[in-house]
């Protein structure tokens, strides 16, 4: 029963529908930047195009030879201080490293896939919103104006009956309770105001 319930909660689960709705809705926003990147490329391209035009090559050549030499005196140096003993350790606690990194790294991607599947979850929501009031304005403009008249005539002719068949069964009550209290608080006040007044 547990394998049946995993399966039927992984198919159910929306999570992943709303993560690839989020992944297109983040790739929507970031295609409109790309006009303005681009524009700022070739504003920019002439300047580094001239840049590299005047840059003095036996400059650059000998800032690359003095790189290559230190990175060169650095690997030297890494492979003169090894020692076969720390290696083993080293090579565990890297090994150890790597674990927790994956881990962490494992950590933060369920945290963008579910941030990711929540902003998909709003776009849908804003999607199908947007599709409401489409539906709305549509229905809107199809029916036509004369319905709205006919539907409220409709309408009176089926609260009248109702009304008579609780109506008739309510007025003697309602008549019965009101005559009582009209005429026996009013025949009191009268009466006491006459025979006072005798």
């Amino acid at each position: 029963m547990a394998i049946a319930d995993d399966l039927k909660k992984t198919l159910t689960d929306p999570t992943p529908l709303y993560f690839a709705a989020g992944t297109a809705d983040l790739a929507v926003q970031q295609a409109k930047k790309v006009p303005g990147l681009i524009e700022q490329l070739r504003a920019e391209a002439p300047a580094r195009i001239e840049a590299v035009k005047n840059a003095d090559t036996k400059a650059v050549q000998e800032k690359a030879k003095v790189a290559q030499e230190a990175v060169t005196a650095k690997f030297n140096e890494v492979l003169g201080a090894i020692d076969p003993k720390k290696l083993g350790e080293t090579a565990q606690d890297l090994a150890l490293r790597g674990v927790g990194v994956a881990a962490e790294y494992a950590v933060r991607a369920k945290e963008t896939y579910d941030k990711v599947a929540e902003h998909g979850e709003q776009a849908v929501r804003s999607w199908r919103g947007e599709v409401a009031d489409e539906i709305v304005d549509i229905a809107g403009a199809v029916e036509p104006a004369a319905s709205e008249p006919q539907a409220a005539t409709d309408a009176e002719p089926a609260a009248e009956p109702a009304e008579a068949s609780t109506g008739a069964e309510e007025k003697p009550a309602g008549r019965k309770t009101t005559a009582r209290r009209g005429t026996s608080g009013t025949g009191k006040k009268a009466a006491a105001a006459s025979g006072g007044e005798s």
